[in-house]
């Protein structure tokens, strides 16, 4: 597959758009529609709105993490009630996404300060199953932004481990 500069994964794959480049398709795509109402009730700190982008079935699963996996949007009212009380100032920044059918993808950046006056700053990708516009499934992979270790030591700790 060759490389390209234009921004466009390849010919079959979704395009990565920046949050304030406009869709050309002519039509807004539900999964869009579902993250921008996402990210709007994050913001909002409206827990209702938020809860109801999920499917009540909704699936849960954070690879990096998998006893984090959960079933159901019970979970996701109580995970998010306390993030939103934790982090009164929470922000959630859709920095790209891409769709393709009824699956998105997307960067995110959320920040905030914490009650006890930490910073929470964490980015990562999430990728959403859409249906009937609610997230029926996710795989998320969001992380806490770190500092302090430059790319030398990454690399040599992914090829040698730590010891």
């Amino acid at each position: 597959m060759p490389c390209t500069t234009s921004g466009s994964i390849s010919a079959i794959g979704p395009s990565w758009r920046p949050h304030d480049e406009p869709e050309t398709s002519g039509r807004r795509a539900l999964v869009t529609e579902v993250l921008e109402r996402l990210r709007d009730a994050q913001n909002r700190h409206d827990l209702d709105a938020f809860v109801a982008c999920f499917d009540p079935q909704y699936r849960s699963e954070q690879p990096l993490h998998p006893d984090r996996t959960f079933v159901g949007r019970e979970q996701v009212h109580k995970n998010w009630a306390e993030v939103f009380a934790g982090v009164p100032d929470f922000q959630a920044e859709l920095l790209r996404w891409a769709d393709r059918g009824d699956t998105g993808w997307a960067e995110w950046h959320w920040h905030g300060t914490r009650t006890d006056g930490t910073s929470l700053d964490m980015r990562g990708v999430t990728i959403f199953g859409i249906r009937e516009d609610r997230i029926v499934w996710g795989r998320l992979y969001l992380e806490d932004v770190e500092g302090g270790q430059g790319i030398d030591q990454a690399v040599q700790h992914m090829a040698r481990g730590s010891g």
